[in-house]
This record gives C-alpha cells, sequence and structure tokens, in this order.
C-alpha cells in the first residue's frame, strides 16, 4: 500500500473523515506526538505524512511467519511472486515492478507472539508487548511497531482467552498448570508467569511450586534465571537438576542413541566407568546453577535396567560438585510415593536458602557481545565467541534503536554444551559462533541464533508418520506409541 499511494490517499483511507480514532491510532498519534483530539481534516501535511506513511524498508522486515509442521524448504522463501503483487514504476512509461521480498518460516514455538505469553504478566503487560513487537525498520532506521502497523490491539484480542493457564491433574489429582511452549533450544524454554503466578496464589506462603524449564540446565534453567525471573520478579530458592544413568553413560562415551532404534547393551547393563566419566556433565550443570545462588538437588531418575551401584556413583559425583542433595527419584515405577524424598529433599533444600541470594548471571547494562560472551564461556564453557559480520551489523541496529539493553535468549543445539550436538560431556576448547542476532523487543530479549540451529526443523530420512496408519474397520488408530 505504502509503495502504491500518496500519502493523502494513505491518511484519508487510514483515518477517514468523521469516524472516531480507534484506540490503535491514538497511540501512534501520541508516540509522533500529534493532537489526537483534531480531526482528520485539521491535519498539516506534514502530519498527514508523518502518521500515514511508515516507509518501510523491505530489506529490514523481520517478521517471519510461523507454522506447526517440519518443512525445511520453507526456511528461506520469496513471497510476492503473484501477477497482483505488482507497484506503479516511478519512471514514465516502465513496466510495474514485481512487489516482492525474500523471508522465511519460522516454527510457532518460536515465534515472538508464544514468547510474549509467556513473559507477559497480565491482559495490559500483553497488550504492551504485543503492540511493541519490532517487524522491521523504515528507510530512516526507525523501528516499525506492531502498533505502528495498526495490529497490537487486534492481536491482543486473537490472544486474550490463550492468556489463561490450562488446569490439568496428574494421575494422582496434583493440579498442574499447563501454559505456553516457546522450546528452549531456539526460545525462551519456559512456561508462563501467569501460570506460575496462579500456582504460587492456590499453594499460599508455606507451598511449593515447581515449574519447569527446557531441556539441559545450560539452556532453559539459564534463560529461566536471566529473562523469566528478570521479568516477574520472583525469586527462587532451589533447583531440581533432573539426570539419568543412561544420559550420563552417553555422555561418558556410551554409543549412539537414535529414536526407534534398540538401545545398545552399554545402556542395559552395568558401567560404572561409563556414568563416573560421563557425570562429569553432570557436574558442570550443577555448577551453573550455583552461579544463581539458589541450592540444587539432583534428582536421579532411575530405569528398571539401573543398579544401586550407578545411582550411587551419580550421587556420589554430585554431592562432590556441590549439590545440596541428591535423591533417587522412582515416580515413573511407584508414583508420588517414589518422589517424596525427592519432595523433601526440596523442602530442605529451599529452607536452607534465603531469596535474597538469588542473583542474575549478567547486568543487562553491559555491551551486546558481552552478554553473549558471559552466557557462553560461564555456562557453556567456552573459550570465546565469533560473530559473523551479519550478526555485528544486526546487534549494531539494535544499539541505536535502544534495545542494547535486554536480556540474551541464545538459540543453541541442546545436545551438547558446544555448538557441535556430537560433543559430549564437558567440551574444552570451542567457541561459540553467532551467525545473526534477531530482536525480539516486544517479548523483551535479543536472540542471537548460533551454531546451525535452525528455527523451523527438516524431517528424517524416515519420519514417524510411517509407523502411523487406521484400522479401518475399527477406526483405531495403530502406531503412535
Amino acid at each position: 500500500h505504502e509503495a502504491s499511494q500518496t500519502d493523502e490517499a494513505l491518511f484519508r483511507r487510514l483515518c477517514p473523515s468523521g469516524k472516531p480514532y480507534s484506540p490503535v491510532i491514538k497511540r501512534r498519534l501520541d508516540k509522533l506526538g500529534i493532537d489526537s483530539t483534531k480531526a482528520p481534516e485539521d491535519f498539516t501535511d506534514e502530519e498527514k505524512s508523518k502518521f500515514a506513511r511508515l516507509d518501510i524498508d523491505p530489506d529490514t522486515i523481520t517478521w517471519q511467519r510461523v507454522l506447526d509442521t517440519c518443512d525445511r524448504h520453507l526456511r528461506r522463501v520469496e513471497v510476492g511472486k503473484g501477477k497482483k503483487e505488482t507497484v506503479k514504476s516511478k519512471e514514465e512509461g516502465a513496466p510495474r515492478i514485481q512487489h516482492s521480498r525474500d523471508t522465511g518460516f519460522d516454527i510457532t514455538v518460536a515465534s515472538e507472539v508464544m514468547a510474549v505469553l509467556a513473559l507477559a504478566r497480565d491482559l495490559a503487560d500483553l497488550r504492551e508487548k504485543l503492540g511493541a513487537m519490532v517487524i522491521g525498520y523504515s528507510r530512516a532506521r526507525v523501528p516499525i511497531t506492531a502498533d505502528d502497523l495498526g495490529c497490537g490491539g487486534a492481536l491482543t484480542v486473537l490472544m486474550k482467552d490463550a492468556l489463561m493457564p490450562t488446569l490439568m491433574q496428574t494421575v494422582e489429582r496434583t493440579p498442574v498448570l499447563v501454559h505456553a511452549g516457546p522450546f528452549a533450544n531456539i526460545a525462551t524454554g519456559n512456561s508462563s508467569i501467569v501460570a506460575d503466578e496462579v500456582a504460587l496464589k492456590l499453594v499460599g506462603k508455606d507451598g511449593f511450586v515447581v515449574t519447569e524449564a527446557g531441556f539441559g540446565a545450560d539452556i532453559g534453567m539459564e534463560k529461566f534465571f536471566n529473562i523469566k525471573c528478570r521479568y516477574s520478579g520472583l525469586k527462587p530458592k532451589c533447583a531440581v537438576i533432573v539426570a539419568t544413568v543412561r544420559a550420563l553413560k552417553m555422555h561418558g562415551g556410551g554409543p549412539p542413541v537414535s529414536a526407534g532404534k534398540p538401545l545398545a547393551k552399554e545402556y542395559k547393563e552395568e558401567n560404572i566407568e561409563l556414568v563416573t566419566k560421563g557425570a562429569a556433565n553432570l557436574a558442570k550443570h550443577i555448577e551453573n546453577a550455583k552461579k544463581f545462588g539458589v541450592n540444587v538437588v539432583v534428582a536421579v531418575n532411575k530405569f528398571k535396567d539401573d543398579t544401586d551401584a550407578e545411582i550411587d556413583a551419580v550421587k556420589k559425583v554430585a554431592m562432590e560438585a556441590g549439590a545440596f542433595d541428591a535423591v533417587l527419584a522412582n515416580h515413573w515405577a511407584e508414583g508420588g510415593a517414589g518422589a517424596a524424598k525427592l519432595a523433601e529433599a526440596v523442602e530442605r533444600a529451599c529452607k536452607a536458602n534465603d531469596e535474597a541470594n538469588f542473583k542474575f548471571l549478567y547486568d543487562v547494562e553491559l555491551p551486546i557481545s558481552k552478554k553473549i560472551e558471559i552466557i557462553s564461556k560461564e555456562i557453556y564453557g567456552a573459550d570465546g565467541i565469533e560473530i559473523s559480520e551479519l550478526a555485528q551489523k544486526q546487534i549494531k541496529q539494535y544499539e541505536e534503536a535502544g534495545f542494547a539493553n535486554l536480556p540474551i535468549c541464545i538459540a543453541k543445539t541442546q545436545y551438547s554444551f558446544s555448538c557441535d550436538a556430537a560433543a559430549k560431556g564437558v567440551p574444552k576448547g570451542f567457541t561459540i559462533a553467532v551467525r545473526e542476532v534477531r530482536g525480539c523487543a516486544g517479548a523483551g530479549f535479543l536472540y542471537p541464533i548460533c551454531g546451525d540451529i535452525m528455527t523451523i526443523p527438516g524431517l528424517p530420512t524416515r519420519p514417524g508418520f510411517y509407523d502411523v496408519d487406521i484400522d479401518v474397520t475399527t477406526g483405531e488408530v495403530l502406531g503412535l506409541f
């Protein structure tokens, strides 16, 4: 519309005479310092142009479409190729210009809208965050927000019911609040602030709320502390790190594990050496958690093939690494009773700590690159960071736009402390390669893309749908589990 209409035509369509200004139009007028009590016909030409023309630079548009399927071919696409998607050339007699541009898709859990849902404290905060999402920049390098486009209010209407957490229950009728789904490897990796607040109100001042952070403590936990707690104001006293003998064997040099394939014998037979070697990975996670001033309880999640000696080896390493306690958790087999000792350990850990001990890893006022470096060195154990030319350019743009003081949400593989998914245990002598840095100004963080992580997955050679079918006689679905 901007490319094909004059300022006067744009203004006339956006602010028709005789129609009251909508709330989002009043927001933009206030932002621009234009008197919102003036009638459209009383605007000067300069005010009309200032309001109506965002002057979006198509090359700076960062907003991507999302969908919830794996499709690697949508990572990079060209849009605007239809016959009708053309604009008149400024040169007399020249053919119309195709109004196309390169863009891409993300998976839904990587959408900034999902992150906003998870980090909003209430409906008013949701409205402000959605309206503040930046979709691109003007040719004068001014950030263009959802409110500038006029859709912040409509977005909030679509999301208002989604702000309400889903109340579910365990098989033993313990209340569970399920809310939001930003993956930890490509987003914030935590349930919503609203769900935590509701849960805290339900349990009362003497109760306990357990909230999950996705993937390893290097990803989900770090983002929980540095991003979610920064915005919620909540100060945790204890972190529970879940460990399994099988996972630690893999980190100790065990054979690769592939979904759908039988486990190698190393994972089914006692092997103290593999467990002890791999437990260095657990020790690093414990070290990371303690940097935030919380007590650490390790839950050793028992599988049927785990031996007492292997479990004792995990406990020993955990305690030597500084855990407050390390407890066997057998709730898979025994239900709540199998996690009772874990719950008691968490209660003791919380009582032994003061929330005043909680601290963030970095000051948000530090330069963007410095914050990325601190996370990479302190949490991942990297020697340093390598920032691409594109990422450096983006960082400069965020600094100029006033976004330099936002916390950092690193997107990287969940399989290793490094960017190499195959590097198990506690890798040494590596750097974190920052390919690009995306902005989520509405949600409230910057989003470095590191290594070869993708924000929309592709399918493997043998996708899960090979196993799914239906019994046409009974209607029973086959192969889901």
